[in-house]
């Protein structure tokens, strides 16, 4: 699509432009604002399901002091402009409460595709939704739940320098942004945009299929997932390990992982790839 959008040298968000484009006749998207400042996109989207805030409510964040990542880790965010950090509410209610955990993995695909088309990078995923890109880590992805709602948080070094970003943990991938990797669009704008058109674009086709099968979703992730053929360790709530080779995803999104004793489906946990 055309880019309608200001572009200040600072790179803010372009609030009144975003609203222009997303919200329109037929979109997903209801509501769109921009804040200056937050602790974290999710819990204040959290907050607002809670007290019945529309589907398809959008919340950005030019700078966000207490985000979150999966099973309660922290997510550091760079300083302001150098991150594009926002949630989404989702209320899918077409789905099945069964069918509900391929919403993170139809994030990670959303953020993937569109990172791909707007910054042209080679953006894949780890199971189940973590952006890789050269090896490192370029964006992460959380979803919650508030009753018959999801929030979808996103963050993404976009601007971050080396010494904006955390030191990797250990086991885990290194950290990267856009500008350390010589991506050729870093308009933190055009990629919010960018995110949000993808993600209406595969919403919309799961919740009108009714599943991850029959709307795609399912073979476009297993088209974008490297974790799949590859050796992995897997570290799982509680403490133990499983390792073997990462073979499929399940109907839920599993992470179907070939061991010594036969396929196991992993529900939740954090997969190191063994290289």
């Amino acid at each position: 699509m055309g880019k309608p959008f200001s572009t200040p040298s600072d790179n803010e968000l372009d609030e009144a432009g975003l609203r222009a484009a997303l919200l329109t006749p037929g979109s997903v998207w209801s509501a769109l604002d921009v804040v200056a400042q937050t602790g974290s996109t999710n819990a204040d989207l959290l907050a607002a399901a809670q007290g019945g805030a529309a589907h398809g409510t959008v919340l950005a964040a030019e700078q966000q002091t207490s985000g979150r990542g999966r099973q309660g880790r922290t997510w550091a965010t760079p300083p302001a402009a150098r991150a594009l950090t926002f949630s989404v509410l989702l209320r899918p209610a077409a789905i099945p409460p069964s069918g509900r955990s391929w919403l993170p993995l139809l994030a990670g695909v959303a953020a993937a595709r569109a990172l791909r088309a707007a910054a042209a990078v080679d953006a894949v995923l780890k199971w189940p939704n973590d952006v890789l890109a050269g090896g490192a880590k370029l964006a992460g992805i959380l979803a919650e739940q508030a009753g018959d709602a999801v929030v979808v948080g996103i963050g993404i070094n976009v601007g971050a320098r080396r010494e904006d970003l955390p030191p990797p943990q250990p086991g885990a991938l290194p950290p990267t942004s856009l500008a350390l990797l010589g991506a050729s669009g870093t308009d933190r704008t055009a990629l919010l945009a960018a995110v949000l058109g993808e993600l209406a674009h595969w919403y919309q086709r799961w919740t009108q299929a009714g599943d991850a099968t029959a709307s795609g979703l399912r073979e476009e992730y297993l088209r974008r997932c490297a974790t799949i053929g590859t050796a992995v360790r897997v570290e799982l709530p509680g403490g133990a390990q499983l390792t073997g080779t990462a073979a499929g995803i399940g109907p839920a999104g599993q992470l179907v992982v070939d061991t010594a004793d036969g396929p196991v489906p992993v529900t939740a946990g954090d997969v190191i790839h063994v290289r």
